[in-house]
């Protein structure tokens, strides 16, 4: 679900074409993030779950302030890994009750700020047990907690593995119990547990295998627990496709595990509300990144498109953030959009580094200066994930339509 519609040969967003577009925002680059886009993929999801399970969104994809806002009303809760995340959830008028707050190394600071906010946090170490007490005590406020576990298994097909093995991320389940007894000792506010195995997964079944697991360990812990649980948070890490050979994610067998849990859940763990905490899945396709093209150049046979964005702006789309192997984000000649004309052409940056490229030797409509670039599958880990002091050049702009 990216933007397809075309008007004159020139690609749309949110129904505006492109070159209209960037007049709009006042400059090149930017990043534009289509709210029809948004709102049909959260309805998407909602129609492919099972009923009564919480659907959240999580800040770390995409920050901006104004799809935040937009978000918040489209779904149940917002998730968030910082201080200035959790200042944005709130200014955009989330209720502290459905906004959580994850993350391994929260400074002192921050976790007094999130007690003083009442929302959940996500303890992952004894040290944080010792900090949210402090900040309880001193606040005269219960600090509200789930305990988030570092699975004793691995999420088969993700990108990332933020789960199994050794990790800085949570609590190893091992030593849950432990954790869970010095909860009680703190007089904390326990709610429940949260998971988060890996990211950039496409393979349905190895979620849907990975839901069991983590509901099979969730259950047993949960005996240990000083309260009963009134929130389980399997996290997400459902991905998006970005290269060739690359197939949306099969909703079916994730949906028909969850209704199983789900059922399971309600004897298990009565009175407990399963959760999903989805970022990149809900965002990723509904954006874009406009570059326009200040220079054609052929260097030894090779065309060159050198533009006015780069790595700097979207540091993923260089293959910079996360790839092994190199490879292509989907790109097109969002103003050449009808040309039955193609090159194989590389997009360059300005910037002074061979790792400055968008694209190479993709198959392109020809482009001149002044025709604009479109990165397609660009609404999540974008400008928030880039190096945008890189150099001194200009940062980018960013528009909800």
């Amino acid at each position: 679900m990216r933007p397809s519609e075309t008007i004159r040969g020139e690609l749309c967003v949110g129904g505006v074409p492109l070159s209209r577009l960037a007049e709009r925002v006042g400059q090149t680059p930017f990043y534009a993030y289509d709210r029809r886009l948004l709102v049909e993929r959260v309805a998407s999801v909602r129609e492919a779950l099972p009923a009564g399970i919480g659907l959240h969104y999580a800040v770390k994809a995409n920050p901006l302030p104004a799809l935040v806002g937009f978000m918040r009303t489209l779904v149940d809760g917002l998730d968030v890994a910082s201080a200035g995340e959790m200042a944005v959830a709130l200014d955009a008028g989330a209720d502290p009750v459905h906004v959580s707050f994850a993350g391994p190394g929260k400074r002192e600071p921050e976790i007094a700020q999130a007690v003083a906010a009442g929302v959940l946090v996500n303890l992952e170490s004894f040290r944080e047990v010792e900090l949210l007490a402090r900040a309880s005590q001193r606040l005269g406020l219960p600090a509200r907690v789930a305990v988030r576990v570092n699975p004793d298994f691995d999420l088969r097909g993700a990108g990332m593995r933020m789960g199994g093995g050794a990790k800085p991320f949570g609590v190893d389940a091992e030593q849950v119990p432990l954790v869970l007894r010095a909860i009680g000792d703190a007089a904390l506010q326990f709610e429940g547990f949260h998971l988060y195995p890996g990211s950039q997964n496409l393979n349905g079944e190895s979620i849907a295998e990975a839901l069991r697991q983590c509901h099979q360990l969730v259950v047993r812990l949960a005996a240990t627990a000083p309260a009963p649980v009134r929130q389980v948070n399997f996290g997400g890490g459902w991905g998006i496709p970005y290269f060739p050979g690359e197939k949306a994610l099969d909703l079916a067998p994730v949906a028909e595990a969850l209704m199983g849990i789900k059922n399971s859940m309600a004897s298990e763990l009565p009175g407990g509300q399963l959760v999903l905490e989805l970022g990149r899945y809900l965002v990723g396709e509904a954006g874009v990144y406009v570059a326009r093209v200040l220079d054609r150049k052929v260097s030894r046979g090779q065309v060159f498109l050198v533009t006015d964005g780069g790595l700097h702006h979207h540091l993923a789309a260089s293959g910079n953030f996360g790839q092994v192997i190199r490879r292509n984000y989907p790109v097109c000649i969002g103003t050449q959009m009808d040309s039955a004309e193609r090159e194989k052409a590389s997009i360059v940056g300005p910037l002074c580094t061979p790792l400055d490229m968008l694209a190479d030797r993709a198959e392109l409509a020809p482009a001149h200066p002044g025709d604009l670039v479109v990165v397609y599958q660009s609404g999540a880990y974008g400008p928030s994930a880039s190096p945008q002091a890189f150099l001194g050049h200009p940062r980018c702009a960013e528009v909800l339509v």
